[in-house]
């Protein structure tokens, strides 16, 4: 009896694993009817431009790359990658996502890569990133994002880029950034930026790459890049800086490129860059600059490339040091014979390289 009984108990026990294996084997084959599914090596769920109005609701639970670019998905519901647990990446670039519920990317600790490019965006909901725990891409470019919180990115240690260009940011605050201890590279290019705080940039110890390309700064606080003691290229491209201290720079010791292209400086402190010994490539192109000291250039010791065309330059005594400097030096100015004088009137258009410095005189 005994054994009968054993018997019967191993036999249900095979039945239910098969059961089970079925079940699994028939949820992972599971693909959405407009899109098509490969299994190669990871298996992809391709929706790339298939007209979908809504977020897939049956996928495949051994998921890992999600491509839903190219749609008319107008909001992230809660739990949406609730199915896939193993997803690494999503793809959901050009789309008309307008809203995000807190609770979207619920447990997706998975994910790797999350692309919102090119949707409608205005705002992000509070710690709506907290569980991707080792997200290292997010895509937010595009979109019309006004503002950041300091809680926003809460809980993504492991982010390495965050690109937010072409958006509605008009000031950033203290602490915005400071959960982001991983970060390498951030994009805030093309937003409406007047305004940043001095603690903006708070934890960023490891961002190597930050753009502020074309936006509305017309002065930098003291300090506010101090933070970011690993950063190897700066670019303040295409804004409104009428002026630079020595502290605005400050901390900036590993600095290799720094591009202040198209500004409205008028003048530079003699030690604005003393700090940046490893500053290899320098773009002052496109400002108001009429003279500049050799000697400041001198202090660079690594510099290779300097951007110096479109300033109105005013050959008098005053760019005597800077031509002095330009004679000696190994370093390219891109490109030399652009660099001209717009007065007085008798050296206009005279290139500097070419200026006699006995005739360079002040009038009094």
């Amino acid at each position: 009896m005994k054994v009968w009984m054993l018997v019967m108990v191993v036999m249900v026990v095979m039945v239910l694993m098969v059961v089970m294996v079925v079940m699994v084997q028939a949820e992972a084959e599971v693909c959405p009817d407009a899109c098509t599914c490969s299994r190669r090596s990871k298996t992809q769920v391709d929706c790339h431009k298939r007209g979908l109005d809504s977020f897939p609701s049956q996928l495949p639970a051994d998921a890992r790359l999600l491509k839903l670019g190219e749609n008319g998905i107008t909001e992230l519901q809660a739990n949406i990658l609730g199915s896939v647990p193993r997803i690494e990446s999503v793809f959901l670039e050009h789309n008309a996502i307008k809203s995000i519920h807190r609770q979207a990317l619920w447990s997706a600790k998975t994910l790797t890569l999350l692309n919102l490019h090119s949707n409608h965006i205005k705002q992000l909901p509070p710690r709506a990133f907290k569980d991707l725990l080792n997200l290292r891409f997010l895509m937010l470019g595009q979109n019309q994002i006004g503002s950041l919180k300091p809680n926003m990115f809460m809980g993504m240690r492991n982010l390495s880029e965050l690109d937010l260009p072409d958006n509605a940011l008009t000031e950033l605050a203290p602490n915005t950034f400071k959960p982001l201890i991983a970060l390498k590279v951030l994009d805030l290019s093309l937003n409406r930026i007047q305004k940043i705080s001095p603690k903006a940039f708070t934890g960023l110890r490891r961002v190597m790459f930050l753009n502020l390309d074309n936006n509305s700064l017309r002065s930098l606080p003291a300090g506010a890049f101090k933070p970011l003691s690993s950063l190897e290229m700066l670019v303040l491209d295409n804004n409104l800086l009428a002026s630079l201290s020595n502290f605005m720079l400050s901390g900036l010791t590993v600095l290799q490129e720094l591009y202040l292209r198209n500004n409205d400086l008028e003048h530079l402190p003699a030690d604005v860059f003393k700090d940046m010994t490893k500053l290899s490539q320098l773009g002052l192109s496109g400002n108001r600059l009429k003279a500049l000291d050799g000697n400041l250039l001198a202090q660079i010791p690594s510099l290779k490339k300097l951007h110096l065309h479109n300033n109105p330059w005013l050959c008098d005594c005053n760019v005597v040091q800077l031509v002095r400097w330009m004679r000696h030096t190994n370093v390219t100015l891109s490109p030399r014979e652009a660099l001209k004088c717009q007065s007085p009137p008798e050296l206009r258009k005279k290139t500097l390289g070419t200026l006699q410095e006995w005739k360079l005189l002040c009038h009094t």
